[in-house]
């Protein structure tokens, strides 16, 4: 309110009537001063910088200025304009995006477990022994055992390994078979498809993967190799959401829920050991927003023992899935509150662009249940009251820009909520959702397309510093590790200072 009245009482002073006119004093000062407040009440608008931060910021604003002025000068080359699948390959020529994929981003905390992993990584695991593969359809059913499966299935089960070698072409008949892992298309057509549909297709893929991953030893290696991923693309630390897939041997024998957790908890500790900068990851466990409220009951009684159980590894929980189309919060209310003080809830809400439904109105209910955090998020901008709550309570809002473009909510990303967010100073934290699905990196694409494409021209190093500083101050880490957390990034952040300071083409 304060800094309300005191722009207000700017603008007062700047125009004053005399004889029926109107003179402007000093207006151009007025304005920089105006521009400067505006500023420092955004996201990043307090961080100071050191003389080298200062240096590394001159580098990194160069760059972006030419990239923001050329879209203004040539508006049918601006990308963000577009489809991101139109130039999602071309953003590694932007020495904007050259420089925040070498920056420490500390932690993403909106990670889909099975869609974390990229198609090229997924296709090496149907080289694995004993995978049969059964077409259904729009998507592929996978199913690893001794002999043919006796799972029902529309087609017929073949053995993967036998259909390839006999293939008259193999690049061909991979091709096939990863476009079952991405949503990733050149057609325009697909790109502009109404939302049910990229929903449709993205839940067939869904069940691609997790046939796939189904299988103890291929779960393993999936769970490495997209910590490498991560870890690659500079981040510390993951929140991953899981519904906890029921695991199966080759001979068809089945784990219960427990042994993943158990698997992701050794996979990990294997993982820091290797990486001892990493800080490690928590699962945040989902249920399935169409499922009927007995189930999720259920589902949450599994979340409240496996957390009582495993504390320092299960962190939460959520409900997940189309908001448009799922069950609404309002109908898990009672269940919610029930367990309210035995859960931290990260609910999904308001990822939809409808105003007054029930789908937007899930941020109503997720605030009421107690939500730390809210998921996506991307309605809030329609709901002013709700806006001010978010800031008095300090619930960070999880904004995932890429995962809003491909799931049809917008089309351009200037025009992305995100941009409101960041202005009002809102505690966001950036991340990725599905980026395995969409090709994307896990978390230096969302920066970059934010940086450049949805932030203010003016918005600096300061605001990505912020962004992933809130990533480790909004995380569910205890006091001690966010300690830590922020040491390892403190160190690695003034390496990278100094590699933006010799950046060979300033």
């Amino acid at each position: 309110m304060n800094d309300f009245i005191t722009i207000t009482t700017l603008f007062c002073f700047i125009i004053k009537p005399f004889e029926g006119m109107v003179i402007l004093e000093n207006y151009s000062q007025y304005k920089d001063q105006l521009i400067d407040a505006e500023f420092i009440s955004s996201v990043g608008g307090q961080v100071y910088l050191t003389a080298d931060e200062i240096k590394a910021n001159g580098v990194l604003m160069y760059w972006k200025n030419k990239e923001v002025e050329a879209s203004i000068k040539y508006p049918q080359y601006n990308n963000f304009s577009k489809h991101y699948f139109m130039y999602k390959d071309d953003i590694w020529k932007s020495k904007v995006y050259q420089i925040i994929k070498k920056m420490p981003k500390g932690a993403a905390l909106h990670i889909h477990s099975s869609m974390s992993l990229d198609p090229d990584t997924l296709m090496t695991f149907t080289y694995e022994d004993h995978l049969y593969i059964c077409r259904e359809p729009g998507y592929v059913n996978y199913k690893f055992f001794k002999t043919t499966p006796s799972k029902l299935c529309s087609s017929k089960w073949s053995l993967l390994s036998e259909l390839r070698s006999v293939a008259s072409n193999v690049t061909l008949f991979d091709v096939e078979l990863r476009r079952h892992f991405t949503l990733v298309t050149d057609s325009i057509e697909e790109q502009n498809a109404d939302i049910n549909y990229i929903w449709d297709k993205f839940n067939k893929i869904h069940k691609t993967i997790k046939g796939l991953i189904g299988y103890r030893p291929v779960r393993e290696k999936f769970i490495h190799a997209a910590l490498k991923k991560f870890y690659e693309d500079n981040i510390m630390y993951i929140e991953i959401r899981s519904g906890l897939q029921k695991l199966y041997e080759l001979d068809d024998s089945v784990h219960d829920q427990m042994y993943l957790v158990e698997m992701y908890k050794r996979v990990t500790q294997k993982f820091i050991e290797e990486h001892p900068d990493f800080i490690g990851i928590k699962l945040i466990l989902t249920s399935h927003r169409k499922k009927d409220l007995k189930l999720v009951a259920s589902d949450m009684e599994l979340a409240c023992k496996l957390k009582n159980e495993m504390p320092n590894l299960v962190a939460g929980y959520d409900l997940v899935g189309q908001e448009d189309l799922g069950n609404p919060l309002s109908y898990y209310l009672p269940t919610l509150k029930e367990n309210q003080n035995e859960l931290n809830f990260y609910l999904h809400g308001g990822e939809t662009n409808f105003y007054g439904t029930s789908s937007d109105e899930n941020l109503f209910d997720a605030i009421f249940a107690g939500t730390k955090r809210i998921g996506h998020g991307y309605a809030l901008v329609k709901h002013p009251y709700l806006l001010n709550i978010v800031m008095q309570k300090d619930i960070a809002v999880e904004v995932n820009v890429v995962s809003n473009v491909v799931l049809s909510l917008v089309r351009d990303v200037r025009n992305h909520p995100l941009a409101t967010f960041l202005a009002l100073d809102l505690p966001i934290v950036l991340s990725s959702d599905d980026p395995g699905v969409w090709e994307a990196d896990p978390l230096s694409h969302d920066y970059y397309i934010a940086f450049v494409g949805v932030a203010s021209k003016h918005a600096d190093i300061r605001l990505l510093k912020q962004l992933a500083l809130n990533s480790i101050k909004y995380s569910v880490l205890n006091d001690a590790d966010k300690e830590r957390a922020f040491g390892i990034f403190n160190k690695k952040w003034n390496i990278f200072i100094k590699e933006v300071n010799n950046f060979q083409e300033y």
